[in-house]
């Protein structure tokens, strides 16, 4: 009856030696001793943490582990609670760290960050801040006017060639300040009338008159007497 006893002492020892073997096997990195824990469920980590930790829970086939952290890791978020502090996984595609499920932060390498979302080209309208690996609005301009009329000298007409100009509004600056706007003004050379309307008649009558004058050996008068 006593050696009974001491069999099943013995096989009770062994199963507790190899539960505790085993909790020691799964229990590394985070799970390290429980730290932070304010409840731990062995097998599988923390359940609840101190204050100010952030409780990270992932899952490893069908197995769920918990550890208490104080900073999330990459591809998570702390969102703090009355009840529980908590890591949250990204739901944004390519996000290194985010701010909320949605809005990213960081992304991952050989993606750009623009409004919360990580592409793998900046969208058309923006350009690649290098050292962030952001991308930033370009200044954001209004169509361009209609080409005004050909001028010189502040008249229309009168001159072989002249100016016309365009013009263009901005409506939003870059976000980076030293990037500059394109221009907004434009110019080119035109043809432009060369005889005003009348001119070149008027023209015409004092060149034939001059002419007569001339044939005549007749000084044109100054003014009527």
């Amino acid at each position: 009856m006593n050696l009974l006893v001491v069999m099943l002492l013995l096989i009770v020892s062994c199963i507790e030696t190899f539960e505790q073997n085993r909790r020691r096997k799964v229990n590394i990195g985070f799970l390290e001793n429980c730290t932070g824990c304010v409840m731990c469920a062995g097998d599988n980590g923390c359940t609840t943490c101190q204050p100010k930790l952030f409780l990270l829970i992932w899952r490893e086939g069908i197995r769920q582990y918990g550890a208490c952290v104080l900073a999330c890791p990459a591809g998570y978020f702390g969102e703090r609670g009355q009840d529980v502090n908590k890591c949250i996984k990204c739901k944004a595609p390519n996000c290194e760290s985010c701010f909320s499920k949605e809005f990213c932060m960081q992304c991952k390498e050989g993606f750009y960050l623009f409004k919360g979302k990580c592409f793998s080209t900046c969208p058309e309208g923006t350009i690649v801040h290098e050292n962030t690996r952001e991308c930033i609005e370009e200044c954001d301009l209004s169509p361009w006017t209609e080409w005004s009329l050909c001028i010189r000298s502040n008249k229309t007409c009168g001159f072989k060639w002249g100016l016309e100009k365009r013009t263009r509004q901005i409506i939003r600056k870059p976000a980076e300040e030293n990037l500059p706007c394109p221009p907004v003004s434009e110019e080119r050379k035109c043809r432009m009338r060369r005889f005003c309307p009348g001119e070149k008649n008027d023209n015409r009558r004092k060149g034939r008159r001059d002419k007569n004058l001339r044939k005549a050996n007749i000084t044109e008068p100054l003014g009527d007497t």
